[in-house]
């Protein structure tokens, strides 16, 4: 379906103002389907996003300036985060005995097997949304989109 169709646009849209739209609608469907996901769990997306950061120190302590710069949405609150999982006993913080100031964030056990349990039904999710395009389509939306996105 056109984006005009799905957001029920009365007037003609720029070809420029479809595109945004259309990125914007598609995000938007993307994060609802992802959330459906998560809610069993009780997680976020970006708390989801930090768990699989920390499990890719693979056993060593991230800080929370490593976590934020590899966040998908760097606008997010690590901190608060942070402090949501912990509560949830899905990570450790602790301050760096080298330097005080330090807070160094690991994933525990628990959140090491929620993130097992969540991995076949995150790719299967994935393979369902990606799976109308062939991977000559799929790497030309890539290159498209990365394209877009550093300008």
């Amino acid at each position: 379906m056109k984006i005009e169709d799905e957001i029920k646009s009365t007037v003609a849209l720029d070809l420029p103002k479809k595109i945004i739209l259309n990125i914007m609608y598609t995000q938007h469907i993307l994060s609802e389907k992802f959330n459906e996901i998560l809610k069993p769990y009780d997680l976020s997306g970006e708390q989801y996003n930090v768990l699989r950061i920390l499990r890719g120190q693979k056993g060593n302590p991230a800080n929370m300036c490593v976590i934020q710069e590899r966040m998908v949405a760097k606008t997010s609150n690590t901190t608060r985060l942070v402090d949501k999982l912990l509560l949830k006993e899905l990570v450790t913080r602790n301050v760096c005995p080298e330097n005080r100031r330090k807070i160094e964030v690991l994933i525990t056990q628990k959140g090491l097997d929620v993130l097992a349990d969540l991995d076949p039904k995150v790719n299967d999710h994935e393979k369902v949304i990606t799976a109308k395009l062939d991977t000559n389509e799929l790497e030309q939306l890539n290159h498209l989109l990365e394209k877009f996105r550093n300008q």
